[in-house]
């Protein structure tokens, strides 16, 4: 494959101390279009030996781990360790997975791979605690998961061969949340790390909750499964959960309140759904789960993984990556994001998502480039991969750009205000007197997420297009002219909305939409995710949901007070796309987003123990006069 320039765009700023440019340019591959896992067969049994262990802890404790040495005894490799709550299957010396490592370029390269099981999970001893606490002064036999970490990589080294003394650690979404803990103040040993899509804090932003409110199909979906109890060591998954549908909206719509989810289906089986039921607020209990807080002490060098379009985790990657960088001045802390799903990068082309085409194979681009380079320079003493302190991959423009720093210093934040006739505009509102927009909010109509009929929750919605919900009567659009030049946003998206309820509670879910000109063309239909036509598409960029009643505190929560404007300000996750010149921009409010996030009664309740009576209509109204100027604080790049 060879990568071939198509453009440069010259970005002004200055660079970090660590690259030597003096302008941070835009560089732009198209890679040759070799299908995605077209590599030479690599027969791994033929090349390693496997051998499985029990390797005892510090409380003696004994945790399941599977090890893929190369034959090849002449020379010396580096160690991969990942660590899991997913299985190391398959279990067996005989047994072989299809590939080793990040990727299927890791195995003909040469490393000793290691997968553990976690303490409490499939063939590991111990109790299993989700997203444990960390301990960050932990006396005699105390563990975490970063004690454990710790062992493990203090065993292999006393008991593997052929190991050069260096090792790295990476991992997807949980275990990318394992391996950003096993750096905190971590083994000496581990020179490189790579937590991708790791989960960092499950109230604010990552997988079950946004803001406060619960995201339920997610929450479900994955707790219906691996939540079920494991009375002792197995190899064996719990049974998928049936539904008995494969409508999702329909399923969720019938279950009622929150509370019937225990009543008719987990029955007090799943200890970790009771958990999320009777911590309705940043108690104490979310509080010790947030590691973010605790990212000091990291001396390998990190490069930190994101998706622009990841579903599960679009807060905590980015949090991590800004915590290490706060904390560890000096490191090398590297983030990519890309325009991927959920752990997208490892395995797919990445030159697509549903409907919208990047016209580039990202994935193979990161897994070859960035990936293999990032590990083979840091664990094998290979020539430096040259990153820098952001790999961004800028979605409508279609190219990967090199900033110092995330988000890049040189944007600039403008306002974009809500204006009269459902407009946008930079200029914020004249007018003295209130203006407002109103809809009827009805729990037991909500809006629907997406306009596919299917059970489980897709990826591609995070690009869906958005025509289905601009039609209904309670969702406001909001509309910009056609732009006259580019505008490319990049970073977090704050919004300040000025609302009043009928209700004493409620959702206010905020779209950022790019709107494609009526003569976009078509892509082939073999291409489209959905048949839907692309002139007029209503790109979804990002979208976030924040609950009002934790408008001031996640841990206090308060009432509206009926038919009195309130502030709700809160950030969405961040973005990294170009609105084309022709392109419009769009931001749609509503209510409900369902049954991805949980009907909100409109009534200051605890959710997780509201009854049906609980549920009523409320209109929501979102204000744009000149006293209050509802808008969103978009961070401009200036080419």
């Amino acid at each position: 494959m060879q990568d071939v320039p198509l453009q440069r765009c010259m970005i002004a700023g200055m660079l970090s101390s660590r690259f030597s440019r003096i302008w941070l340019s835009v560089a732009v591959f198209l890679i040759a279009a070799v299908p995605a896992g077209a590599l030479p067969s690599y027969d791994i049994p033929v090349h390693y030996d496997k051998y499985e262990y029990r390797i005892p802890m510090r409380d003696g404790v004994h945790l399941f781990t599977a090890v893929y040495l190369p034959k090849d005894r002449s020379r010396l490799y580096p160690i991969l360790l990942t660590r899991t709550p997913y299985s190391v299957a398959p279990y067996g010396t005989d047994r072989f997975p299809e590939r080793l490592g990040p990727s299927e370029l890791f195995a003909p390269e040469g490393f000793i791979f290691v997968y553990q099981d976690v303490r409490g999970c499939f063939m590991s001893e111990g109790e299993f605690v989700n997203v444990r606490p960390y301990i960050s002064s932990k006396r005699g036999n105390q563990i975490d998961e970063n004690s454990d970490t710790y062992d493990t990589v203090e065993w292999m080294l006393a008991n593997l061969s052929n190991h050069n003394g260096r090792v790295g650690i990476y991992g997807i979404s949980y275990p990318g949340f394992y391996t950003a803990y096993g750096i905190i103040e971590g083994h000496p040993a581990i020179k490189a790390a790579s937590p991708q899509a790791p989960v960092a804090e499950w109230f604010i932003g990552d997988d079950f909750h946004h803001h406060g409110a619960f995201f339920l199909q997610d929450a479900f979906h994955f707790f219906s499964r691996f939540g079920r109890p494991r009375p002792s060591p197995t190899k064996e998954w719990s049974p998928q959960f049936e539904y008995g549908t494969r409508d999702a909206y329909q399923f969720f719509l019938d279950l009622g309140p929150l509370r019937n989810v225990d009543l008719r289906y987990f029955k007090g089986e799943v200890a970790f759904w009771r958990d999320l039921m009777e911590h309705g607020t940043y108690d104490e209990f979310w509080q010790a789960r947030n590691l973010i807080q605790h990212m000091h002490g990291v001396k390998a060098a990190v490069m930190t993984v994101a998706g622009l379009f990841d579903a599960e985790d679009p807060y905590g990657p980015i949090r991590i990556y800004q915590a290490i960088e706060r904390n560890n001045p000096g490191l090398e802390n590297v983030l990519v994001l890309g325009p991927w799903s959920h752990g997208g990068w490892s395995r797919m082309r990445g030159d697509r998502l549903g409907n919208i085409q990047f016209h580039q194979l990202t994935g193979q681009f990161y897994r070859r480039d960035v990936e293999l380079a990032f590990f083979r320079h840091y664990l094998k003493g290979g020539d430096s991969p040259d990153l820098p302190g952001a790999l961004v991959f800028l979605t409508g423009r279609n190219a990967w750009c090199r900033f110092e720093a995330w988000p890049p210093p040189a944007s600039t934040e403008r306002k974009l205000y809500l204006r009269e006739g459902y407009g946008l505009s930079w200029e914020p509102p004249q007018q003295a007197l209130d203006v407002s927009d109103e809809y009827l909010s009805d729990p037991f109509h909500p809006v629907p997420y997406t306009q596919e009929i299917r059970i489980d929750r897709s990826i591609e919605y995070m690009v869906e297009d958005q025509r289905f919900a601009s039609r209904r009567p309670d969702v406001l659009t909001y509309l910009t002219p056609e732009l006259e030049r580019e505008v490319t946003v990049v970073g977090p998206v704050g919004v300040r909305l000025f609302i009043s309820s009928t209700g004493t509670d409620a959702d206010y879910v905020v779209k950022l939409i790019d709107v494609f000109p009526q003569d976009f063309p078509d892509p082939p239909a073999a291409e489209k995710h959905l048949p839907v036509p692309m002139g007029g598409y209503q790109m979804l960029v990002r979208a976030e949901v924040m609950r009002a009643k934790f408008r001031n505190s996640y841990t206090y929560p308060e009432p509206l007070e009926p038919e009195t404007v309130a502030a709700v300000n809160f950030d969405m996750p961040d973005v990294a796309h170009t609105f084309k010149g022709g392109h419009r921009i769009m931001v749609q409010i509503q209510s409900s987003w369902f049954p991805l996030v949980d009907r909100n009664p409109q009534k200051f309740v605890d959710i997780y123990s509201a009854g049906e009576s609980d549920f009523q209509r409320a209109f929501q109204r979102i204000h744009h006069g000149r006293s209050v100027a509802s808008h969103l604080t978009l961070r401009l790049l200036e080419d």
